[in-house]
């Protein structure tokens, strides 16, 4: 990708940014080098990576705390006669720590719905062995333990020892001597890595020792006393030791990281990547992002896109839609000045840079470009003084040095190319070039003032016309896009409202042509008639918007109403079922209270019309046949009519009942995959010990669950494992809730931690 053009667009300071959600040194400066993806295997796999991690953010909320940059450590330990200090292994050592959280936090994410982020983490070696060293070696504070070695250990228990024998001498001296006003208050100290008294300097010629060294203010000189001279040399051995046994500490511990170097950079690497897209992710959420998708039909389709910076810059952005229908290769922009036509040929070729390097981009889902590989800009502010160009001499300049590499996967951002000259010449050259990209198949954005570039974005049929709205009463713009129309360039309207003064502006007005009159007030007019279309069009979204938003509210209340309904019924059959076998209440009862059951719930409900479609008439039920009672979705075998009564008797598994003709259905005995069998029970081996509900919306996952507790019962299962997922607790909460009502649930709870946690619920069944 050219350097101008990634300049241009501002791309750089969306790395700045980006870099800012990373919380490690190593990446945010991957951050800074985000590359475009030339192979697009690459960049879908990295899209929908992206993807996955958005999702999985949301959902599970993965946490990556700071980790110290181990480079350096690691390009040590390539010297065979190097070893790393105590400030390096404790690196080492944060990082492992830190990556060895994050990657127990990786473990538990669902590998069906995140399989590359799950393959990521999954082929990890860890240098178990190192690990263990550090964690025994190394203390909180980063110094090097006793217990790192028994030589270390028992030197320093003599070093302490030492410290105790000169503590005893001193207040021997001060027992047996009153030499205590010659000292300061903290007076035994160690200066030279030798235990000395703090004395009063003014005193210093009272006792028998050795001065070593003074105070700042002089007041205080550090004395060795003659009785702690032996003790001190002992203690200067000793010192020599415990150096010589932490060079050994050290030296092993190198001698691990060099044995685990492969590993710990793997996990490096790995860790690094996984701040990267953890920091693309954040900022996706800081900016309401996500991948956009790149278009095989090329197609480009940016829904409601937003300029990246000025949403982190804070700003109230106004979304725009930037569409080509397809055959369409060229969008040419007009309206007036300050109404957005840069920012939104600026807002493309950023969203394009960014997609290209798998960021996400502020659109709305299912937003796509084409699988450009090239971005060139042209931009009117290209004049430069120092290379002696002009305005119009820098675009062509610019222009002539990336024409040979233009080719079908180009887009060419041009603003208000061919100004700056005459402006027929400019205008005829602007079309020409339009021309010729468009032979070239090359994708182009641009934006004019050209009248002649207007009429001719709308006689082209590869050429889309749009123009930037402005407010017909108060002038303002409206930062809008408004498609396949041509708007009026506002000249003298922008001057007067940027304070030109009103006389030049009545002058202009005399000036100005008759024709121009015409034609700005046909834009104008144009412009009025856009606005309102657009005011007509927002109108009608947001009534669409409403009846949707009632639609699934309704919808929800439907499910939730049905799941209630479905709950009571089988809760009260389940109760006259368990009332007869319990032999409470005999088998006519139970049969007609079932009855008095069925006859309500059909009062309640008649049933739609493809249930009464399927209804049975009287005539058309055979004793000795299979039918499949609708209230139960259960088969059975009619065995007799009662022609008074005008009911049948259906037998479903032991349990008759007396039923309308309409509360059948026939099932076919051809019929594919109907699975109708006549028995009464299921295998315990068809239900599964364990039912997902992971992913799933709480009403869809209720019905599931209801399913499938049905199914379990007839099967005779007693235990069961729900699957619901941490997250958020919303799904926990409601299976909880259901499995309380249920009349056929003994007790639950959740899972141990071994076996999952709050993440699953362990059910008994009565």
């Amino acid at each position: 990708m050219e350097p101008r053009t990634i300049n241009m667009l501002e791309f750089p300071k969306v790395l700045q940014r980006l870099s800012k959600e990373a919380v490690s040194h190593p990446g945010k400066q991957a951050c800074l080098e985000t590359s475009f993806f030339e192979d697009p295997g690459e960049l879908e796999h990295e899209l929908n990576l992206l993807r996955e991690i958005i999702s999985c953010c949301k959902e599970y909320g993965p946490k990556l705390n700071f980790f110290p940059d181990i480079t350096s450590c690691l390009n040590s330990i390539d010297r065979p006669d190097a070893f790393l200090d105590i400030e390096h292994l404790w690196d080492i050592s944060s990082f492992l720590k830190e990556a060895e959280v994050f990657s127990i936090c990786i473990k538990g994410i669902d590998p069906e719905r995140f399989p590359i982020l799950k393959s990521m983490n999954q082929d990890q070696t860890w240098p178990e062995q190192l690990m263990d060293a550090l964690k025994r070696c190394l203390g909180p504070t980063g110094e090097i333990k006793d217990e790192s070695s028994p030589g270390l250990y028992s030197i320093r228990e003599e070093i302490r020892s030492i410290r105790q024998q000169c503590a005893k001498k001193v207040n021997e001296s001060l027992t047996l001597s009153d030499i205590s006003h010659y000292l300061q208050d903290e007076y035994l100290t160690i200066s030279s890595d030798r235990y000395v008294l703090a004395l009063k300097a003014n005193f210093k010629g009272r006792l028998h020792g050795i001065i070593h060294d003074y105070s700042q203010t002089g007041e205080t000189c550090y004395f060795e006393p003659f009785f702690l001279t032996e003790l001190n040399n002992k203690l200067q051995k000793l010192k020599q030791q415990e150096k010589e046994e932490l060079h050994a500490v050290l030296k092993y511990l190198t001698d691990l990281c060099r044995q685990s170097r492969d590993d710990i950079k793997r996990i490096f690497n790995w860790l690094v990547s996984m701040d990267f897209i953890l920091a693309k992710a954040r900022l996706a959420a800081s900016m309401d992002a996500r991948p956009l998708n790149i278009s095989d039909s090329r197609r480009l389709e940016l829904k409601n896109v937003r300029h990246p910076l000025l949403i982190l810059g804070g700003f109230n952005v106004v979304p725009v839609d930037i569409e080509l229908e397809p055959g369409q290769h060229v969008l040419v922009v007009s309206g007036g000045n300050a109404g957005g036509k840069t920012v939104c040929l600026k807002t493309l070729g950023l969203a394009a840079l960014m997609a290209l390097c798998a960021l996400p981009v502020p659109a709305d889902e299912g937003s796509s470009i084409p699988r450009w590989n090239k971005v060139f800009v042209s931009m009117v502010s290209e004049q430069s003084v120092e290379e002696s160009l002009s305005t119009f001499t820098a675009q062509i300049h610019h222009f002539s040095r990336f024409w040979p590499m233009i080719d079908e996967n180009t887009l060419i951002i041009l603003d208000e190319f061919g100004v700056g000259t005459d402006p027929s010449q400019g205008a005829a050259l602007a079309q020409a070039v339009v021309d010729q990209l468009l032979e070239k198949k090359a994708w182009v954005a641009t934006a004019t003032h050209f009248p002649a570039l207007k009429a001719y974005a709308l006689s082209k049929e590869q050429v889309r016309a749009a123009s930037v709205l402005f407010d017909d009463e108060t002038g303002k713009p409206l930062y809008r896009v408004a498609y396949d129309q041509v708007g009026s360039s506002l000249a003298l309207g922008v001057a007067r409202e940027q304070g030109l003064p009103s006389e030049i502006i009545s002058r202009a007005e005399k000036y100005l042509l008759v024709d121009g009159q015409k034609h700005d007030d046909i834009f104008e007019k144009l412009n009025s008639l856009a606005v309102q279309r657009e005011k007509e069009l927002e109108t009608i979204r947001k009534k669409e918007a409403l009846l949707e938003e009632k639609f699934e509210k309704e919808k929800k209340e439907l499910i939730r109403q049905k799941h209630i309904l479905l709950s009571e019924i089988r809760s009260t059959s389940m109760e006259i079922l368990s009332q007869w076998q319990s032999q409470k209440i005999g088998r006519k009862k139970a049969l007609k209270e079932l009855s008095l059951l069925k006859s309500q719930v059909r009062e309640q409900h008649d049933g739609s019309p493809t249930e009464q479609k399927e209804s049975l008439s009287w005539d058309k039920v055979t004793p000795g046949n299979k039918y499949l009672y609708k209230s139960w979705n259960k088969p059975g075998i009619v065995q007799e009519k009662d022609e008074k009564k005008r009911q049948i008797k259906i037998d479903l598994g032991g349990i008759s009942l007396w039923v309308e003709p309409s509360a059948i259905k026939q099932v076919p005995e051809d019929e594919p995959g109907s699975g109708m069998r006549l028995h009464t029970s299921i295998s315990p081996g068809s239900v599964p010990l364990r039912l997902d509900l992971r992913g799933r919306y709480s009403e869809e996952a209720l019905i599931e669950l209801e399913q499938y507790l049905d199914q379990a019962l007839l099967a005779g299962r007693k235990n069961l494992e729900i699957i619901h997922g941490k997250g958020t607790g919303a799904l926990r909460m409601a299976v909880h809730e259901y499995l309380r009502d249920n009349p056929a649930v003994a007790g639950f709870k959740c899972a141990s931690e071994e076996s999952g946690g709050e993440g699953m619920t362990e059910v008994e069944l009565k």
